[in-house]
């Protein structure tokens, strides 16, 4: 991203933006009981899924994880319609039904976040079997944590994307933890080793350098556009959060939480769009129109109607007709 000229630039800011305004905001509503069930924020992790979504197409898929936030809003929903699913409301996406862990909508290719560990891996390689019966060359993509790397599903799907040389990347965001253990506790592999042994490229990047995935992203999704068959890329992030909004992280050492601030990808990325002539005026005016966005789009969440129990049940029970 070299020679991104500046509109490119202002667009990556404004996306990553988008996803920590989000969440911070989300943070708050959850906490004052306006959001209902567990939420999983990924701030700190925010340079990954923006630059995923600048390198997708609107026919790419995206499965995604239980810490899916990022990567919903990065595939383009709606932010009105988001606030209005997480806020359990009948107008938002999933008619509230699917809340934080299973936000999805189908037309723009976001096939869902998913509660289960690793259980976003075998739905996008599905859907690269898919692209590729129907000979078109969409790509799908599989976001995971390394918490998944010990799941045996994760370990049949790079086989079969492999055997098959389906159009699948998948992107593992590698924060160091698996819920409350370091991932080095857990799992001996790592994932360059563990890519060899299905015959699959690899590459490891700096995860909260947002150009630099952009670049690693785009250079992985046009050889696998190519026919070139599936590849997996290794963002080294970090979980600013607990594994759960409210966990209060007593296994994680004081000085990691402490020094956390020296790796965000916010901040990092406009310390680079200062060196590039942006001005203080421009970030904030940026920051102030996602702000209005963000605010804007609660007060229309808070107005929509609360599902009423006889739809709420729509789509759980299947009638048996009884001879």
């Amino acid at each position: 991203m070299a020679t991104a000229n500046k509109e490119e630039l202002l667009d990556i800011y404004s996306r990553m933006l988008r996803i920590r305004l989000v969440e911070l905001r989300l943070g708050r509503l959850f906490a004052d009981g306006e959001v209902p069930g567990f939420i999983h924020l990924s701030i700190g992790q925010e340079a990954v899924a923006t630059a995923m979504g600048c390198v997708l197409r609107s026919d790419d898929t995206v499965a995604s994880t239980h810490r899916g936030h990022g990567h919903a809003l990065a595939k383009g929903i709606d932010i009105e319609e988001f606030f209005l699913e997480l806020m359990a409301r009948e107008e938002g996406i999933c008619k509230g039904r699917g809340g934080s862990m299973h936000v999805a909508n189908m037309s723009i290719g976001m096939l869902g976040a998913n509660a289960i560990v690793g259980a976003s891996i075998p739905i996008a390689l599905g859907s690269a079997l898919a692209h590729q019966v129907k000979k078109t060359d969409a790509v799908a993509v599989a976001f995971f944590g390394d918490g998944a790397m010990a799941e045996g599903v994760f370990h049949e799907s790079l086989n079969l994307a492999s055997l098959w040389n389906l159009p699948l990347l998948f992107v593992c965001e590698n924060n160091g933890w698996a819920e409350f253990s370091p991932t080095h506790k857990q799992f001996v592999a790592p994932l360059d080793k563990l890519s060899a042994a299905f015959s699959i490229p690899h590459n490891k990047i700096n995860g909260n350098d947002v150009l630099q995935v952009v670049d690693a992203a785009r250079n992985a999704v046009d050889q696998i556009r190519a026919g070139k068959g599936p590849q997996v890329l290794e963002c080294m992030t970090h979980r600013w959060r607990g594994h759960y909004e409210g966990d209060p992280q007593k296994y994680r050492p004081s000085e990691e939480v402490a020094g956390l601030s020296d790796h965000d990808p916010v901040s990092h990325f406009e310390t680079v769009l200062r060196e590039r002539g942006f001005s203080e005026a421009e970030l904030k005016e940026a920051r102030d129109a996602i702000d209005l966005q963000v605010e804007q789009a609660v007060s229309r969440a808070r107005q929509g109607r609360n599902p009423k129990w006889q739809t709420a049940r729509e789509d759980v029970y299947t009638k048996v007709e009884v001879s």
